[in-house]
C-alpha cells in the first residue's frame, strides 16, 4: 500500500481551496464522514451512524479528484491520517474506534440529539 499523500505536490492555492471546501462541508452538515469506499472501518462507522437514523454527509476520498489533498488537509487539521475521519456538530470525533467508544459510553447519542 502506498503513501496517502499524492505523488504530485499540492500547490498552496490548491490546498487553500481544499481547506475552504473541507471547512464548508464540516460547517454545513451536522455529521460528516470523510471515508474511502473500500475501507472496512469506514463501512462500519457509516453503519453505526445509520443505526441512529441520523443523516450524514459522506465524502469518499478514493472517488474524489482532490481526495488525497483532502486527506492531507485533514491530517494537518486533526492529527489523524486515517479514515474514517468523523465530525459531529463541527467537533472532530476521530475514527471508527472513537465512534464505537462514544456509542458504548452513551456520548454519541447525546452528540446526535
Amino acid at each position: 500500500m502506498g503513501s496517502f499523500l499524492s505523488s504530485t505536490p499540492i500547490t498552496k492555492e490548491e490546498m487553500a481551496q481544499v481547506q475552504e471546501l473541507v471547512e464548508k462541508i464540516i460547517e454545513s452538515n451536522k455529521v460528516v464522514v470523510f471515508s474511502k469506499s473500500y475501507c472496512p472501518y469506514c463501512v462500519k462507522a457509516k453503519a453505526v451512524l445509520k443505526e441512529f437514523g441520523v443523516e450524514f454527509f459522506v465524502m469518499e476520498l478514493d472517488k474524489e479528484n482532490n481526495g488525497s489533498a483532502v486527506q492531507q488537509y485533514l491530517a494537518e487539521k486533526t492529527g489523524q491520517r486515517t479514515v474514517p475521519n468523523i465530525f459531529i456538530n463541527q467537533q472532530h470525533i476521530g475514527g471508527c474506534d472513537d465512534l464505537l467508544a462514544a456509542k458504548a459510553n452513551g456520548s454519541l447519542k447525546k452528540l446526535l440529539l
